[in-house]
């Protein structure tokens, strides 16, 4: 009997923890969140709820107050920029950044002359003074080449996971008490794997909530900076299907031609030195061959009477 309560105890901690993923309430990461009733109807501020009495008419006004919900986004940008001087104007952007409250995250540099310097530095930037960090760095380090610019709303996505995560806390909690009642060994091993199970999805979870509230914290802007004769390659994402293909074919088509020239470059110098021998020693083959005299036929027998 016992072995059949805990067996039935494990299953309904596993069955509450399964079916916990879609309730609501779950504090938010980043930004503060609204209450739920925000995310049922259409979000307003301080509005008056009036409705009719349907017996006699009267009118009726509460006084609700419904706030929209803080919506969770990550930004995202990339910018090219010709400086004069890519070191100085590495120097300078890192300046603006920090003194925006933002940090360097990330930074690639070129070893070649100047002129054809080149440089990457992905910064971490406050939401809040994004778009100004992003104009001054189109408009100080040089020539802006191109900017692009993304969004991405992760509302629901961060409030399922701390929703996933709090029912997962849960029922490790639960199966934790459950592990001090197993009296057999086989109880034990399997409470103790339904524990782990769970600490390693509880753990997956913990750092998605990080990764998700440490974008949504900071927006992201890659700055790509050309020297004054450096070449600015095109993006590598191509548009799906057959547009992308013929794109991705006429860069090889175009790399494969670079190659061949590049080689006959090279081997043309080699060849109007090698080429005039060769074709000397041709020749003198050719003329011994013509000079050394013809071996004389040889007599004709004559069939015997």
């Amino acid at each position: 009997m016992k072995t059949m309560a805990l067996a039935a105890a494990l299953a309904v901690v596993l069955l509450s923890g399964c079916g916990g993923s879609g309730s609501g309430g779950v504090a938010q990461i980043g930004n503060a969140s609204a209450p739920e009733s925000a995310a049922v109807g259409p979000a307003r501020a301080d509005a008056d709820s009036t409705a009719k009495d349907a017996t006699g008419g009267k009118t009726i006004t509460s006084d609700v107050k419904v706030t929209a919900e803080e919506r969770q986004i990550i930004y995202i940008a990339s910018l090219t920029v010709r400086a004069k001087d890519v070191t100085a104007a590495a120097e300078r952007a890192k300046t603006i950044v920090t003194g925006a409250g933002g940090h360097l995250s990330k930074e690639e540099s070129s070893a070649a002359e100047q002129q054809e310097a080149s440089a990457t530095l992905e910064f971490k930037i406050p939401p809040a003074r994004y778009q100004e960090v992003l104009t001054v760095l189109g408009r100080d380090l040089g020539k802006r080449l191109s900017m692009t610019q993304g969004t991405q709303d992760v509302t629901m996505e961060i409030a399922d996971v701390n929703s996933r995560l709090k029912s997962a806390e849960g029922a490790l909690a639960s199966l934790r008490s459950l592990l001090g009642k197993a009296k057999t060994i086989g109880e034990v091993l399997q409470v103790e794997r339904e524990i782990q199970n769970r600490e390693a999805e509880l753990e997956s979870l913990q750092a998605r909530q990080k990764e998700l509230a440490a974008q949504v914290g900071m927006a992201t802007v890659t700055l790509r900076l050309m020297g004054p004769a450096a070449e600015v390659l095109p993006p590598d994402d191509d548009p799906p299907g057959f547009l992308g293909g013929l794109a991705a074919g006429w860069r090889a088509l175009v790399d494969f031609l670079k190659v061949v020239v590049t080689v006959v470059g090279v081997v043309l110098p080699w060849l109007l030195i090698v080429a005039p021998v060769v074709l000397l020693v041709i020749f003198l083959v050719r003329r011994g061959r013509t000079a050394r005299p013809a071996a004389p036929a040889a007599p004709e027998e004559t069939p015997a009477a």
